[in-house]
């Protein structure tokens, strides 16, 4: 391991782990610096950090905390990172908003205190420019390499403790830079109309500055040779058990569990809830007894509608190591739960999202990336995480209740990691018959809300205030070619009451107990 300790954006000391100096020329760039190191030291972990915090940094638990050499790990305990709140208008992930308490998947680093390896590094040289300040240069490499298979994180314990250290900010020049050499192009035309329109900012010269820089995303950066040796155990037992909401879908269950019975590696548990709204019905489901299954079903009927009930209902009864949330219509190969927890076990995360794509619809993505939402009919996670949560009921019969799991997930610190393989086929099932269309309480205003108040109700949960007035603009284009009137005033005016009127709902929402 190698510690770069840096002062005004200058190196001014290189120590190794025994804290041994190093001989330098400390007269370059800080990112050019570590480029130098890690050819000279090519198999060591580099370490960064700011004078301001070096009687803090955790250099005895770098090793524990930088368990793989595919990872970028970085903290700032302040409350916004480098390029602040704006940046928040041109992005809606949920690496936006940090939890500065936990484990957090960010690609936002900051200069104070930070860990990648030298291999890394050697990967992005002469394809990632090493920037005079290093806050932008750390940002760019992160934000560049996070969807090629990096995996960046905000990590409180790389500081053993919480005082708060004023980092630097970008200027709205740099933020402009920024969003130019990694957006699409029309994004630095949002950002200006954002600023324009919700904080009565006309920065005119930071936009037309932009010309000058060109996207640093064409570049060609392979990660795939990384071999991935993590130092955690996450898998024990590999046990596992299969969570599956259903209603009205007789066959396709069947066919999802004959496929669980030909597993390579049997789930212990397959846990059913199977709803019907009417009254006085009974179970249709008569092979989970008259026939034999080699795992043990349990089977919950209930008259409640509602698939966050129903998991949440199934979550309960979860008793393995893992659990796999299932759709009721989907397929799988005879090893996919064998091949799923050997991913599990190289990765050591402890929450997994896996392909799931109808027939001939193509795979966009190839590589294992940190996911920005979650599947809840196509994920295997932790079970000891899942039983301090449950799905929301507040999203019932709407959208937004995996994406919602999925940040609960985040907010305790665990990750959620895409597995490109193996696959789950998506069947896309007919609706069952005896499904009832549910009925909202503002299904009778004379103004609909725009968008869905359970979409609205995420929105205001998990994001920023710019996030959310950046998704308003988007939305304001994109409806305005599928409305009736092509009044663009009338229409403003019409998407205004539509937008306040989403708004009051999803705040209803969130009161509801």
């Amino acid at each position: 391991m190698i510690v770069v300790y840096h002062k005004n954006n200058r190196i001014s000391k290189v120590v190794s782990a025994e804290n041994k100096r190093i001989s330098f020329d400390k007269s370059g760039t800080i990112a050019s610096g570590l480029l130098q190191l890690a050819t000279a030291f090519p198999k060591s972990k580099i370490v960064w950090c700011d004078e301001v915090c070096q009687e803090d940094i955790n250099l005895k638990h770098v090793e524990l905390l930088f368990h793989h050499d595919k990872m970028m790990l970085s903290y700032s305990p302040g409350e916004s990172a480098y390029f602040g709140r704006k940046i928040g208008y041109v992005e809606e992930s949920p690496f936006i908003v940090i939890n500065k308490k936990v484990l957090y998947p960010t690609w936002q680093m900051s200069s104070l205190v930070g860990v990648v390896h030298a291999s890394m590094l050697l990967k992005i040289e002469g394809r990632i420019k090493s920037d005079n300040d290093f806050d932008y240069y750390l940002n760019s490499v992160a934000k560049v390499c996070m969807p090629l298979g990096l995996l960046c994180y905000s990590e409180p314990k790389l500081l053993t403790k919480t005082a708060v250290f004023d980092g630097q900010k970008a200027s709205v020049f740099t933020l402009f830079t920024f969003v130019k050499q990694h957006y699409k192009t029309r994004w630095v035309w949002l950002l200006f109309l954002n600023l324009l329109i919700y904080e009565r900012s006309f920065p005119i010269l930071a936009f037309l500055n932009t010309v000058f820089f060109k996207s640093r995303n064409k570049k060609s950066i392979h990660f795939d040779a990384f071999a991935v040796n993590s130092s955690l155990k996450v898998v024990d037992k590999g046990s596992l058990d299969v969570i599956i909401a259903t209603i009205g879908r007789k066959e396709y269950l069947l066919n999802v569990l004959k496929d669980l019975a030909h597993q390579t590696h049997l789930p212990i548990n397959v846990i059913i809830v199977e709803q019907n709204p009417s009254e006085h019905s009974v179970s249709e489901l008569e092979y989970l007894t008259n026939q034999i299954w080699p795992f043990v079903i349990k089977h919950t009927f209930t008259h409640q509608m509602g698939v966050c009930n129903a998991r949440n209902l199934a979550l309960k009864q979860t008793e393995s190591e893992w659990v796999f949330l299932a759709d009721d219509d989907i397929c799988i190969a005879n090893y996919f739960i064998r091949n799923a927890l050997d991913g599990i076990s190289k990765y050591k995360n402890k929450a997994f999202t896996f392909s799931c794509l109808q027939e001939n619809e193509k795979k966009v993505y190839e590589k294992i990336i940190q996911w920005s939402t979650f599947g809840s009919g196509c994920s295997i996670v932790n079970v000891k995480e899942v039983q301090k949560m449950k799905f929301n009921e507040k999203y019932e019969f709407g959208f937004g209740e995996d994406a919602d799991f999925g940040m609960q997930l985040r907010n305790q610190g665990i990750d959620i990691l895409y597995l490109p393989s193996p696959e789950i086929l998506h069947f896309k099932a007919p609706i069952g018959g005896f499904r009832t269309k549910p009925i909202f309480a503002w299904d009778k205003d004379s103004i609909q809300p725009k968008p869905s108040p359970t979409v609205q109700l995420f929105k205001i949960l998990h994001l920023s205030n710019e996030q959310q007035k950046g998704y308003q603009t988007i939305l304001f284009f994109k409806f305005y070619t599928k409305q009736s009137f092509k009044n663009p005033l009338r229409y403003f005016f019409n998407f205004r009451k539509q937008w306040n009127q989403s708004v009051f709902w999803a705040n209803k929402l969130k009161e509801r107990s």
